[in-house]
């Protein structure tokens, strides 16, 4: 290149030099340099227009113009380039044309936007799901379109760690799960799973296992019954009979607990018991689990200690905080060997209010923490035998939690005890004391 430019400059050089001397030849030296410079300024100009002419439409033509010299050398390196760049260009557009038809294939919404939520691009799913058109839709705001205040909240938070569920705008009886997904320029990608057959699987579910609870109740009440009267009277019945009496009643008394455990459970995921909007004085309910704990543990002789943080009042629906308190300290009791430690504390901070149970029991392997809110999961089956417990205590405590905003955070391993701490959002602090207080 540095040699092309050299030549170039002396072939100047020696065109000038020739028409000054053309210019002396007839007595006029300055007049021969000025015309060698006129023409070399007017052949300039004519390649430049050329060049100008191909820029404006470089399609129009089949190749570069033509042209000496360093020009020439332009043309043909701009050529190049331009074929360079178309074929960068239809390689890149091949692979997004091969990108959208395989998204259009997916069952899934697939749907683009940007960081404000302009829509640029969505697939065929994307319309059938969520009722977009593409000749109207494109460059309108997402949030215009799906009218979800939770979508919008979801959108907005920028957490997109869980899915969101929601119903489509367009079609209400398919049940949507949205996951979005940050990238570029902050901007998103969003994916709308059709979840319906899932939603009606669990409500199926749900109605399965609450309808039954309730038609066991009635009958297993009249067993139990009659049980304890038995037992009460086990003097008179025959030594045999005594000891298989003592366990049916026991064994009836357990599936009570299970049977209030599932309604409980049913009632908090279906929504059938309202929330109420209440305050509720957290010393004074923890102070009675509490209580109720240290009876729980009887010859065992827990040590249980309790410290309540200065903002004590909590907004939400008393009798679920107490399920999930009481859970969760009625478990500590249940887990921890006889004369092990168990911390309660209450406590706030800028993130918001946290229950922490902290108990010194033989722990949890950590494999098992991510399921153990899950409905009659079991860590360890053998321990749940010797307690008595239902499995469904921990779910309880995540519904719960997440009626009220908040979530679980579990710690444990083994040999070193568990830790389980709820988390309450800020917004559910209240300042004004319960209305119990006030007509004191």
């Amino acid at each position: 290149m540095q040699h092309n430019w050299s030549r170039y400059l002396r072939l100047i050089f020696g065109f000038l030099i020739a028409s000054t001397g053309i210019g002396l030849f007839f007595g006029q030296p300055l007049l021969g340099l000025l015309a060698g410079l006129v023409i070399y300024l007017a052949w300039t100009l004519a390649q430049a227009r050329k060049l100008y002419q191909w820029l404006a439409n470089p399609s129009a033509s089949d190749g570069a113009p033509e042209s000496l010299g360093m020009w020439g050398d332009i043309f043909d390196g701009l050529h190049r380039l331009n074929q360079n760049h178309l074929r960068t260009r239809d390689r890149l557009l091949a692979q997004i044309n091969r990108v959208q038809e395989s998204t259009n294939a997916m069952r899934d919404g697939v749907i683009m936007t940007d960081s404000r939520g302009v829509m640029e691009w969505w697939n065929g799913s994307a319309e059938y799901l969520l009722g977009f058109q593409r000749h109207s839709d494109r460059g309108q705001l997402i949030h215009n379109l799906i009218r979800t205040p939770a979508f919008k909240s979801y959108f907005d938070a920028r957490d997109y760690r869980e899915p969101l569920e929601i119903t489509s705008p367009a079609k209400p009886h398919i049940h949507l799960q949205i996951q979005i997904s940050l990238f570029g320029d902050d901007d998103r990608l969003i994916v709308a799973k059709d979840v319906t057959r899932l939603f009606q699987l669990e409500q199926m579910r749900r109605d399965f296992v609450g309808n039954v609870s309730h038609e066991m109740r009635t009958p297993l009440t009249v067993i139990s019954g009659y049980l304890e009267t038995l037992v009460d009277n086990a003097d008179d019945l025959p030594p045999r009979w005594r000891r298989a009496i003592v366990t049916m009643a026991q064994q009836a008394s357990r599936m009570e607990a299970l049977i209030t455990d599932l309604i409980l459970l049913s009632r908090i995921e279906t929504g059938e018991q309202s929330m109420a909007d209440s305050v509720t004085d957290v010393q004074t309910l923890i102070t009675q689990i509490c209580n109720d704990a240290k009876a729980l543990s009887g010859d065992q002789h827990h040590e249980i200690s309790l410290e309540i943080g200065e903002r004590r009042l909590l907004r939400g629906d008393e009798s679920q905080i107490r399920s999930a308190f009481s859970n969760l300290i009625f478990n500590a009791v249940k887990y921890t060997p006889a004369g092990g430690a168990i911390q309660v504390a209450w406590y706030t901070d800028r993130n918001g209010a946290h229950l922490s149970v902290k108990d010194t029991g033989i722990g949890i392997d950590p494999i098992h923490i991510p399921r153990l809110t899950e409905r009659f999961y079991r860590a360890d089956p053998s321990r749940h035998k010797e307690t008595g417990g239902t499995g469904l205590g921990l779910a309880i405590v995540k519904h719960v939690l997440l009626n009220h905003d908040g979530t679980l955070e579990i710690k444990s391993r083994i040999g070193e005890g568990s830790e389980f701490i709820c988390h309450f959002p800020r917004e559910r602090l209240a300042e004004r004391p319960p209305e119990r207080q006030q007509a004191t």
